[in-house]
């Protein structure tokens, strides 16, 4: 069986170090690459349908009232078979305490029983937040193992401690 790699993750302006820094690259996908290079298997970029906001403040207060809302915003396309992996890394930026809510539309689409679940997320010091709780509830039927939190701004030097951690949990 195969690992899947399913992310999302911010470009653009994004909350680095007490400050706002453009990235050419999330940090999230950094990981999901390090990820895939250490274990193998596909990547899957969440992407949503309405773009979150290019200024950074203005796509937290979007993601804060989707959080509130429960909402599930639309998401662009779905890997077809998922039945083909075993091992599925869910990764994301700590938004708000959890993951942004796109991580749910994509998750809430499959029957994940037997599956693990295997969580990373970027954040600039909030750890992993309430995102595994969540996971648990939303991934019903699958094992959801202790996530990797990665500081965001050292994500890119990041790769011995995250492909370490991937191959333990692969």
């Amino acid at each position: 069986m195969a690992n899947l790699i399913v992310y999302y993750s911010r470009k653009g302006q994004n909350y680095w170090n007490g400050s706002i820094k453009d990235l050419k690259k999330g940090n999230t996908e950094i990981c999901a690459e390090f990820i895939q290079k250490a274990v193998g298997g596909d990547l899957f970029e969440v992407d949503t349908v309405k773009p979150y906001a290019a200024d950074y403040y203005a796509c937290i207060d979007e993601a804060q009232k989707e959080l509130r809302a429960n909402a599930r915003p639309e998401i662009k396309g779905r890997p077809v078979d998922i039945s083909k992996y075993d091992t599925i890394f869910v990764g994301y930026p700590n938004w708000w305490g959890t993951m942004p809510m796109c991580m749910c539309t994509f998750l809430e689409h499959y029957d994940l029983t037997g599956k693990k679940i295997v969580p990373f997320c970027t954040n600039e010091g909030s750890g992993m937040g309430s995102s595994e709780r969540d996971l648990k509830k939303i991934c019903k039927g699958a094992t959801v193992v202790s996530g990797l939190s990665i500081h965001g701004a050292e994500a890119a030097q990041s790769e011995s401690n995250v492909s370490a951690w991937a191959k333990k949990n692969a």
